[in-house]
């Protein structure tokens, strides 16, 4: 678990699920690029978690990007996958937030498990 998510859980609040990027990012013309020095900072910084109390996603490591909801407040957790993301098991999660907020997270590594998890804190 990273940092971020370690220094802002509540009292009571334990994390359920912690997704990962798939190593494709590690295949991108991006990467290549950078001498991979993205996706090693993207894989060091990222973070996906499901807690008992909400959902957290931080990624960025100079300008961040934070997402937090509460379970309560999520519509739905939806995931998008092509032919070759089924295959190879990554996707892209979309929440879906109570009054329209909607969060993409592409190249998440077993997105399905991640839904999983979300629908099972519910419960």
């Amino acid at each position: 678990m990273g940092t971020y998510v370690d220094n802002n859980l509540s009292r009571g609040e334990k994390v359920v699920y912690e997704a990962r990027y798939h190593w494709k990012i590690w295949c991108q013309l991006s990467s290549i690029l950078t001498l991979f020095i993205r996706p090693l900072v993207m894989t060091k910084t990222d973070e996906f978690v499901i807690t008992n109390k909400r959902i957290i996603m931080k990624t960025g490591l100079i300008s961040r990007n934070i997402f937090e909801m509460t379970v309560q407040h999520v519509e739905s957790v939806n995931v998008d996958q092509s032919i070759l993301g089924r295959i190879f098991g990554y996707g892209t999660v979309i929440i879906v937030g109570s009054g329209g907020t909607k969060e993409s997270f592409p190249d998440i590594a077993k997105p399905l498990a991640f839904r999983r998890a979300f629908m099972d804190t519910l419960d």
